[in-house]
């Protein structure tokens, strides 16, 4: 019965991101959603209170499972290198696989009264502790030089996110992760990153400068 439920409650949030996606959340009629997900209007009221839940529960449920698979990903790396391309790669390859999704997340989500914006904060600031994660352990490795971690951030999350914007509402198709490797090289450059073969060589010329001193 449980799992009867938990079926019906997906279908129901697929069938709304498709829903908001086509028509748009302020235009999209509750029986928009009933239809697509096969089930009766009032249906909707035994899992959500209102259609503002419903583009809640979107974002949380979704946006909760990103985050969760992402904080797996982040953990099996080494380098602060790896931990930056999986953030791109994660994002870009989610967004481009989810592009209803994406349209609710990137616009109308943007367009929702300051109560919706207030709810879905908490797997915002999820993110955004992941993505200053990264950089706090980039400094600690010696791999990225003191920095603003707020700063720093605001400019992979608010790149990622406009790069994502724009390609929903690009007229040309095109795809998203294309950018993946010019995005790294952008993040990569802005945080002057120290690859540790960089600062294997980095030590390995400062000794030589040490050993011809001392010779000297």
């Amino acid at each position: 019965m449980e799992a009867q439920r938990e079926g019906k409650f997906e279908r129901i949030l697929e069938a709304a991101i498709n829903a908001f996606a086509e028509l748009g959340y302020y235009q999209c009629p509750v029986s928009k959603i009933a239809s697509l997900a096969g089930v009766a209007e009032g249906t909707i009221y035994l899992y959500f209170k209102n259609k503002e839940e419903v583009l809640i529960q979107i974002f949380q449920e979704r946006m909760g499972a990103f985050i969760t698979s992402m904080r797996h990903d982040l953990s099996l790396c080494e380098t602060t290198s790896a931990r930056l391309r999986v953030i791109v790669q994660a994002h870009f390859s989610y967004m481009e696989q989810n592009r209803s999704l994406a349209i609710v997340s990137q616009l109308e989500l943007r367009q929702s009264n300051p109560r919706i914006r207030l709810a879905i904060n908490g797997p915002l600031l999820e993110y955004f502790q992941l993505i200053e994660g990264v950089i706090q352990q980039g400094i600690n490795l010696e791999e990225v030089p003191k920095i603003d971690l707020r700063i720093a951030r605001q400019m992979i999350f608010g790149s990622l996110d406009e790069a994502t914007t724009d390609w929903v509402m690009a007229r040309n198709p095109r795809t998203l992760v294309s950018g993946i490797e010019p995005m790294l090289e952008l993040f990569e450059g802005a945080l002057r990153l120290n690859k540790p073969n960089d600062i294997r060589r980095g030590a390995d010329e400062q000794k030589r400068e040490e050993d011809g001193n001392a010779d000297s």
